[in-house]
């Protein structure tokens, strides 16, 4: 099939997928009320509105068309059929998501290895030795931009199952028949499932929702995805470089809600899950390797291990390998006993000692498998016994690596305290810089701790100080890697680093010795514009300390710096944030090899464009040089974890992704003009960028009010979808308005102004001309371009035009928006210019048919979205019409899928 054929066929699989989806939906809601005469005639109705509707809004976006009729028509209808509507689009916009994923996934053929099997001068020796010394980690965060209940990711799930069977070739007679009416009864109980919930969301539940997102898929793919690359190069030994983590209840960073108890809670359930799929996996292994030693030879070890058994069953005496799994399983069961307080379900044949550690749970593994293959057995030693092995490298009895996370302002009035209560100083916030740090690095040298158990502390210090006591627990009781990381937010200066280590040595997870050792790494973000241009000489001050450097040395000469995305993008807008993150990178690297420091970047990335969202592993791959030498963190947050993770085929693809760019970033960089001849060019656009973005966010009066009353600002921070609340302080300053609001808002009203909002400004400072020769040069600036047309495509000015509408003040109103409305069309303009393209997305064929197909569906419910504003800031303050704003935004937002 020629190329053209293929985007042909596979666009037309797009449109027949969500007819079909759109068909049974279509019967759900007619059928909504019975299905004898005057029930169908009700439901017909309903259906046609929904299609009166939907055909209305498809006019208004193909042509142009005024929206004056649509108006009046969503204006005049009762609440009942406003819910109606909105729950109707809704639901379509999931469905077309999961038709979308479908069609990936029927793509997806051997995953990104292909790409590392086609690449040049990649061999086991290299691949093995940068695996050695890389942690390669997707972190799952609770960052509240997904509003789906678990229940209709569920639905989802099953629908998406269903779509595959409908792949097979061999389908018997009638089974097309039995899955479509499988798919239809799918539809109606997500039809008639409550999508949105009635109470805000605890931490508890976001721990629930990540461990079952690990449970799911990432907990059994990551296995194979390894095995794979292994297979790939030969990879003889298990290499544990790919490690999961989780912020989800150990990151406090304005959530008051996360506790001590929380951290707990989050151990105790990922450890639950893990040591769970461990037992049931050595039972299926039991089940199977039902070899005899009547025609086998066995290891010593394995002769010791299966000796080891107590109570087995006389008919399986001459069975070693089933003796063998029989004695791990009795241990996993101490161990489960142990750690949880709760035995396992299957319960073992006798009481047998717990696992000290998962290392010795692996050894055991590993005297399994060795058996096999010294005994000529190796193909049994691949696949399940050998994925299980792998787990227990990756995942430990923690399931995934907890961070920490805290504000450096809570820890500065903390360490202010305890010193002030210890009479070390009268007062630590009042000292400068050089001061703090002067004292902060005497209190280090010494063992002595600064609380007494005859105090009382404030409630937030004492908050801290349980923190770090629970995490040393912790460590101790599910192994030292279940807590590794300690992440300082708003980190602006050495002292915030040395304020984490002093509180980690109230716990005695900061050793002052004559060879300092931390029990945590001390990982500073830094998020805004300021703060990254300043990150290189903050790390040399603090590599400049005298026990620094010794620390670093007992972690492997790594220092992690996390890189903050979202508020530097809403600090600076998305081509500033875009190039002061590269370039604080290229700067920590630089100074990480005149010091001897191998650098890690965490990046702090959010589902959308304007919160450093887009391609994970485009992003990679256009890191600068060095930037992946020790591995790469990124956080995956929101809606983006069930589009990543919420199948086990895409999470597969997911993973891989991440390993394939990091390998190649590292082994096959590609050169960029951006670390040299352009650099000078790109500040330039940077700074014409930030001019303009700043002018018209921070310098414009009354921008704050516009943005609030033209977006569903309000309505978004009353929704029940995470635990932590929407600014850091209760005011109506912009500065104070977390960056996801902030995205999440103006996705909402279609305008997406912070992943594009200023790059006008900067083509025309600059030349589009000396662009466009960038953008032939720069992987870098592809990456960010390409970002930006993505989400220019999923705007719609018309539609923001109409929120603008909202806005009390008309004059101030019409001012802003035509600032909004002349940059945009610039925007554009200049994108087509720079990439050599007609329209948007023109080379991008298969995510252009994606957008276009979705985007009148996704339209519609921004006509309600606003019609029902109206209502609520009319003064309708019914349950019906609050629930069913909140459905158009679940709607928007699934339909747009990287919205926030």
């Amino acid at each position: 099939m020629k190329p053209s054929e293929r985007k042909l066929y596979h666009h037309a699989q797009d449109r027949e997928a969500i007819r079909l989806l759109g068909r049974l939906l279509g019967q759900v809601i007619k059928e909504h009320y019975g299905i004898d005469g005057e029930a169908l005639k009700r439901g017909q109705a309903d259906l046609d509105l929904v299609e009166d509707v939907r055909r209305q809004s498809i006019g208004v976006h193909r042509d142009g068309s005024g929206a004056a009729p649509l108006d009046a028509l969503l204006g005049g209808l009762d609440r009942q059929q406003a819910s109606l509507l909105t729950r109707a689009f809704s639901i379509f916009s999931q469905l077309a998501n999961v038709a979308d994923d479908h069609i990936a996934r029927c793509e997806r053929g051997q995953g990104s290895l292909l790409e590392l099997e086609s690449s040049a001068g990649l061999n086991a020796k290299r691949v093995g030795a940068y695996l050695s010394r890389a942690v390669l980690s997707p972190v799952i965060t609770a960052h509240p931009t997904e509003v789906r209940r678990k229940s209709v990711l569920d639905r989802e799930a099953a629908i998406a199952a269903l779509l595959m069977e409908r792949e097979k070739p061999t389908l018997r007679e009638g089974e097309d028949v039995e899955i479509e009416a499988a798919l239809k009864r799918e539809i109606r109980i997500l039809w008639q499932t409550r999508t949105m919930r009635k109470i805000r969301i605890h931490v508890a539940d976001e721990i629930e929702n990540a461990v079952a997102v690990f449970g799911r898929t990432i907990l059994p793919e990551l296995p194979k995805v390894k095995r794979r690359l292994a297979q790939l190069f030969g990879l003889s030994e298990a290499i544990p470089y790919l490690r999961p983590g989780s912020w989800v209840g150990g990151d406090r960073d304005g959530n008051p809600f996360v506790s001590a108890e929380t951290l707990e809670f989050a151990l105790i359930r990922q450890s639950e899950t893990v040591l769970d799929y461990y037992l049931e996996e050595v039972h299926r292994l039991g089940t199977a390797l039902s070899l005899s030693e009547d025609y086998v030879s066995i290891s010593e070890g394995l002769r010791t291990l299966a000796g080891s058994a107590r109570h087995v069953s006389v008919h399986q005496s001459d069975e070693p390998y089933r003796c063998a799994l029989v004695a791990v399983y009795a241990k996993l069961a101490a161990t489960r006993k142990k750690l949880i307080g709760i035995p396992p379900t299957r319960s073992a044949n006798w009481d047998a000692a717990p696992y000290a550690s998962p290392e010795e749970f692996a050894a055991d593994l590993d005297v399994i498998v060795e058996s096999l293959r010294l005994n000529g057995d190796a193909d049994m030693a691949e696949g399940p016994l050998l994925d299980l092995r792998e787990a227990a490298a990756a995942f430990g009895f923690h399931l995934a690596v907890v961070d920490l996370r805290q504000n450096s302002a809570v820890h500065e009035r903390a360490v202010d305290e305890l010193l002030v209560a210890a009479g070390a100083v009268p007062s630590y916030r009042e000292l400068s810089e050089a001061a703090r740090v002067e004292l902060l690095t005497r209190e280090l040298s010494s063992p002595r701790l600064l609380r007494s158990p005859y105090r009382c502390y404030s409630a937030e210090t004492q908050r801290e100080l349980d923190i770090v006591d629970k995490a040393a627990e912790l460590k101790r009781r599910f192994g030292k890697n279940c807590i590794a990381i300690y992440n300082i937010s708003m980190a602006q200066a050495v002292s915030d680093m040395l304020e984490t280590a002093l509180l980690l040595r109230e716990a005695g997870l900061f050793d002052p010795g004559p060879e300092p050792k931390a029990g945590l790494r001390i990982v500073p973000l830094f998020e805004t514009v300021e703060d990254l241009r300043g990150s290189a000489e903050t790390m040399g001050a603090y590599f400049d300390l005298p026990f620094v450097m010794p620390m670093l040395k007992a972690q492997a000469n790594v220092q992690e710096v996390m890189i903050g995305y979202s508020d530097s993008n809403k600090d600076g807008g998305y081509l500033t944030s875009a190039w002061e993150t590269r370039a604080c990178i290229a700067r920590l690297v630089a100074l990480g090899r005149r010091r001897g420091v191998s650098m890690r970047f965490f990046h702090g990335r959010g589902g959308t464009v304007g919160r450093g969202g887009g391609p994970a592993a485009e992003a990679i791959r256009a890191l600068p040089e060095g930037a992946s030498d020790a591995g790469i963190r990124i956080t995956e947050q929101g809606e983006v974890v069930a589009s990543k993770y919420g199948d086990r085929d895409i999470a597969r693809d997911s993973l891989e992704g991440i390993v394939v760019a990091a390998i190649l970033a590292r082994l096959i960089h590609e050169p960029d003009s951006a670390d040299d001849s352009a650099r000078s060019l790109l500040e330039d656009a940077s700074a014409a960028s930030l001019r303009a973005y700043r002018a018209l966010v921070y310098q414009t009066e009354g921008f704050a009010r516009y943005f609030k009353e033209s977006t569903p600002l309000p309505e978004i921070s009353d929704m029940k979808i995470g635990s932590r609340p929407a600014s850091r302080k209760a005011s109506g300053r912009i500065e104070d308005l977390r960056a996801i609001p902030w995205v999440f808002s103006w996705s909402q009203a279609r305008v997406m102004l912070p992943g594009w909002y200023g790059f006008a400004s900067a083509a025309r400072e600059v030349g589009e001309d000396n662009l466009a020769t960038l953008y032939q040069s720069s992987p870098f600036f592809r990456t960010t371009v390409s970002n930006m047309e993505m989400v220019l495509a999923k705007s719609s000015l018309a539609i923001a035009r109409r929120y603008s509408e909202l806005v009390g003040d008309r004059e101030l109103a019409r001012a802003v928006f035509k600032r909004i409305e002349s940059e945009w069309f610039a925007t554009i303009q200049a994108i087509l210019a720079i990439t050599g393209q007609s329209v948007l997305l023109e080379r991008s064929p298969r995510l252009s048919a994606s957008v276009r197909l979705r985007l009148p569906y996704i339209d519609a419910l921004n006509h309600m979205q606003i019609a029902l504003l109206r209502r609520r800031r009319a003064g309708d303050e019914s349950e019906e019409t609050l629930r069913a704003l909140h459905m158009s935004i679940n709607g928007i937002s699934a339909g747009l899928r990287n919205s926030g």
